[in-house]
């Protein structure tokens, strides 16, 4: 009878096997297609006049309020809208060559993003995503736009900032991924099958997470159909859509974080506010102590 066990579970651990490699080999070969968007926000001005902006480098208007292909509030809009300006393809180094724009805002960001198309599998995703977050050149190309485009729009600035606040921002547009049955992929299915991989994207790792740590990122997942997905981390995010409902996304999540490069701008401005409080009152402090030692001293 033990032999027969014994027997049993050594064809249950090598059908086990066949199948681990067999979903290895499968997720080996998908091949997944999208965008890698890299966003650098600068904090350049008080605000921006762009109407100049439009008038002096061709700008044009951007989007007011997104046009979301799913309900949301009438309330979401943005006033006003950034002027945006199209870039010519930027080239790198390496011969790569990148798509882009920049959107200008009147409280004072300007907005680069950097646009490279991608095809591979999960596995060269993970370290593309991980290279390309690390990437310094495009830090390089991305100010050196920016300083280029303002150098011929400084009437536009109102009280230029000499010492730039900087963010950055990367986002992994997913357009197309494949089920084993060569379908489009449902969001639970991806999370299921690619959670691993889908967490070192967000977080711009190339080696593997422990558990705790995927379930943490993965927390954050949101859906609004069965066939997209959001992922949103503090550096990055992965965006599974349509391309119509990516745009959406993406325009909400530059928004976003132009809001969090403008709390640390009044951070640091009630910071140098409040060292200049501080400072007047310990003078004033002193200045009475002072005083006091005299007049005992005159008694």
């Amino acid at each position: 009878m033990a032999t027969t066990n014994l027997v049993l579970q050594t064809d249950s651990t090598a059908e086990a096997m066949e199948g681990l490699i067999q979903a290895k080999a499968s997720s080996r070969a998908t091949t997944v297609r999208g965008w890698f968007r890299v966003l650098f926000l600068y904090d350049v001005a008080e605000a921006i006049r762009l109407d100049q902006v439009r008038s002096i480098l061709g700008a044009q208007p951007g989007w007011r309020k997104p046009s979301l292909t799913r309900p949301v509030p009438d309330y979401v809009r943005l006033e006003p809208a950034p002027a945006v300006e199209p870039i010519d393809e930027v080239a790198l180094e390496t011969a790569e060559r990148l798509k882009g724009r920049i959107n200008y805002y009147e409280y004072g960001v300007v907005s680069v993003e950097l646009v490279r198309e991608f095809a591979c599998t999960w596995e060269q995703l993970v370290g593309l995503a991980s290279a390309w977050i690390g990437d310094q050149r495009l830090e390089m190309q991305s100010v050196n736009l920016a300083k280029r485009r303002l150098e011929r729009a400084t009437t536009a600035l109102v009280k230029p900032t000499e010492n730039w606040l900087s963010e950055d921002y990367f986002v992994v547009q997913l357009c197309e991924t494949e089920d084993p049955d060569g379908g489009s992929a449902i969001a639970s299915e991806l999370l299921a099958r690619h959670g691993h991989e889908i967490s070192q994207v967000v977080r711009g790792e190339s080696a593997a997470l422990s558990g705790a740590e995927q379930e943490e990122i993965l927390q954050s997942n949101t859906s609004y159909t069965p066939t997209d997905l959001l992922v949103v981390g503090w550096t990055g995010a992965l965006v599974y859509d349509t391309t119509e409902g990516a745009v959406d996304t993406i325009q909400l999540l530059e928004y976003a974080n132009t809001q969090l490069l403008e709390f640390r701008y009044y951070d640091n401005l009630l910071t140098r506010v409040l060292k200049g409080v501080y400072a007047a009152l310990e003078r004033k402090r002193v200045s009475s102590r002072a005083g006091g030692w005299r007049e005992k001293r005159s008694d």
